[in-house]
């Protein structure tokens, strides 16, 4: 369960750097409950903050010229979120794109705040009720929009977990991926969920590049998440079968002929880092870093010296038990004008 609020909590609202004028004006009347501990934040161990709610005032850099600027955010309910200061968050932002996972939303949402910034908008929905979800907001008009995942003999158990959106210069894929079960009881529809999915990831990069983000739920190796060695082969997440099946995509074994490689993008610009983008509610996992990376953009390896920057926003804990990532790359990937 979340924490209960601090009673001493304020309010205050949340800028950007990149605002204009008129939005900063706007979001000025705008109020959000952050606790007076989070404008001073502790840092655990491995480097991250330990604050757990929003920030009181967010603000990031400026976006990189020429660039299309990409966010994920497991939010884990939309409703709790927005309860959370989650509009500040991408008020700040201000994403071309942004993915958001395990929405938890039964039909599509009439939100003014969303469909003002976001015109072209994808909300795949599970037929279970408020479960998993995964949208794709975007500033861009797409060519196309899929919401299923293609060969799997159990389409409604996809539902909600997969958005594809082409452009004319790459193909976007977000995901809520299947989660493996307590006690691995569902390791089984993980491994078909991984095998129809290397499949039409590749497929897919065969026609145009390929950027991969959302909750991969995968922890690709030991450094990914706190305590490897106790929850190696038990834990949903961190199994052989998962990590060897994450690893495939990246790495195609010899017998996968003409398959493109792919890369962990933040993983690659941080090999030695320990930061994790999910912290459990439960144990104090936020205040002792004890957490998971399991949110992330993968992309074709052909993309990689397109991709500017990308990180992990530390920071934004508290509206989820998940923090979001931004990548940002040249927007030429996106608008088609380059062929790769």
């Amino acid at each position: 369960m979340p924490p209960k609020k601090k009673t001493d909590a304020i309010k205050r609202k949340a800028t950007s750097e990149s605002q204009s004028d008129n939005e900063a004006t706007q979001s000025a009347s705008k109020k959000a409950k952050v606790s007076s501990d989070s404008l001073e934040p502790a840092v655990a161990t491995n480097g991250q903050p330990t604050n757990k709610v929003l920030p009181a005032n967010i603000s990031f850099a400026p976006q990189i010229a020429g660039t299309v600027r990409l966010s994920t955010w497991n939010i884990c309910s939309l409703a709790s979120a927005s309860k959370k200061g989650f509009k500040f968050y991408v008020e700040a932002e201000d994403p071309d794109i942004l993915v958001l996972t395990e929405t938890k939303v039964n039909e599509v949402p009439v939100d003014p705040f969303l469909n003002s910034r976001f015109p072209h908008c994808t909300w795949a929905i599970s037929s279970k009720k408020t479960y998993s979800g995964t949208a794709v907001l975007s500033k861009h008009k797409p060519l196309s929009v899929d919401t299923k995942l293609p060969g799997h003999p159990d389409p409604s158990s996809v539902k909600g977990r997969i958005v594809t959106v082409e452009f004319p210069g790459c193909y976007i894929v977000a995901t809520y991926v299947t989660n493996a079960g307590q006690g691995l009881k569902t390791l089984k529809e993980k491994n078909t969920w991984n095998e129809h999915f290397t499949t039409y990831i590749r497929d897919l990069d065969k026609k145009k590049p390929v950027i991969w983000m959302g909750d991969l739920n995968v922890a690709p190796t030991a450094i990914d998440l706190a305590n490897a060695k106790s929850n190696w082969n038990k834990t949903p997440g961190y199994t052989k079968d998962e990590t060897e099946a994450f690893q495939n995509i990246l790495n195609p074994p010899e017998s996968a002929a003409g398959v493109g490689k792919f890369v962990d993008v933040w993983r690659q610009n941080h090999p030695e880092d320990k930061h994790y983008t999910y912290f459990s509610y439960r144990f104090n996992c936020r205040t002792k870093g004890l957490g998971w990376r399991l949110d992330m953009f993968v992309v074709s390896e052909r993309l990689v010296e397109k991709v500017k920057m990308c990180e992990i926003r530390s920071e934004i804990y508290g509206a989820s038990d998940h923090v979001p990532v931004v990548m940002e790359i040249e927007s030429d990937i996106v608008t088609g004008s380059q062929t790769l």
